[in-house]
């Protein structure tokens, strides 16, 4: 089979076409055609030695934490998923070497989660990371649901930062989908158009004027829920539009690795600062992001391309290195790779 492999960290010309065996799925395991893999950042950073530490954990890497494709082999003990399902997976890559950046990739059942018929392979590789990290986000206010479904978050307002991205797109949907009001802080029409087009009923340009003053104008006692993607840069703008136990739930780190948060503002609304990381939240809050996100696919509520505010950029198995390359560099939408033909 086709494989894109590296053997040492480094910049995208580490990747590399090779030819390897078809893996067997050993118990508890399924091995998975795959038809499209989602590229994310944690991809090229983990390629870039910015996850792993000083040394490769396994000889040869496989890249790409998200796929879709259909299951043609299936292991002892694995009675949930049947050669022939239609499926899309998360965190194939983590603990393991072989990600699904190749024809083939053999994971752990409890990774691979049931595609609705109606939904395409495109949006299958664009679940897992970003849909999943959203759902996180959206369950971690202190009084607010720990599933979400329709009404779930009904009377809640929550501020998207970076809507126009993967995670902000699909913060956006399913909060829309949960019944939330949902403002989005943008940089350009062009990104305010396309957090529209997701369903944000809001947007707010936070290079132009007051930017707390226009959230207050929509939410006047303020956010409940702030999706977060640069704390370093848009703390003070939280601690001025969060309502009274409202949560800032922190997914990434872009604009800087520290930031200064005002102590009194804070602590008179009994804010929250929620950190979270797919990775090492727990098997429950996973098999429960996976759950309700295949519901809101189920509903038609996480569609992908530009009419939907998510782009889809796609490229070939062979030209993975410019799928990270265009990941790296922030390019707008989702970044696919075509491993196969359905």
């Amino acid at each position: 089979m086709r494989s894109i492999v590296y053997t040492r960290f480094g910049d995208s010309s580490v990747l590399e076409l090779v030819d390897r065996p078809v893996p067997e799925p050993g118990p508890g395991e399924v091995r998975v055609r795959i038809v499209a893999s989602g590229v994310n950042p944690t991809d090229w950073k983990a390629r870039s030695g910015g996850t792993y530490g000083t040394s490769m954990p396994f000889p040869e890497i496989t890249p790409n934490q998200d796929g879709s494709g259909v299951i043609d082999a299936v292991g002892a003990g694995v009675d949930r998923l049947r050669v022939g399902d239609r499926v899309w997976t998360y965190m194939s890559a983590s603990g393991r070497p072989t990600g699904t950046a190749q024809e083939y990739t053999v994971l752990p059942a409890e990774r691979v989660v049931p595609l609705a018929a109606d939904a395409s392979f495109e949006l299958g590789a664009s679940l897992g990371v970003p849909a999943m990290t959203a759902h996180r986000a959206l369950t971690v206010h202190e009084f607010g649901p720990r599933r979400l479904a329709p009404g779930a978050l009904d009377g809640n307002t929550v501020l998207v930062a970076g809507g126009a991205g993967a995670v902000g797109h699909a913060a956006i949907q399913l909060a829309v989908w949960s019944g939330a009001t949902v403002i989005t802080t943008i940089s350009s029409d062009d990104k305010a158009a396309l957090a529209q087009r997701a369903g944000a009923q809001h947007t707010v340009n936070y290079r132009q004027d007051d930017a707390a003053k226009q959230i207050r104008a929509i939410a006047p006692n303020g956010v409940d829920i702030v999706v977060e993607v640069a704390i370093a840069q848009n703390s003070a703008l939280n601690s001025a539009v969060l309502a009274n136990h409202g949560v800032v739930a922190m997914y990434a780190n872009n604009g800087g690795d520290q930031a200064s948060i005002d102590i009194r503002p804070n602590m008179s609304i009994n804010a929250r600062y929620q950190f979270l990381l797919l990775y090492t939240i727990g098997q429950a809050a996973l098999d429960a992001a996976a759950a309700d996100v295949s519901a809101a696919v189920r509903d038609g509520a996480l569609p992908v391309g530009a009419e939907h505010g998510l782009p889809i950029v796609r490229f070939p198995l062979e030209e993975t290195n410019r799928a990270h390359d265009a990941v790296a560099s922030d390019t707008v939408g989702k970044v696919i790779i075509d491993v196969q033909s359905a």
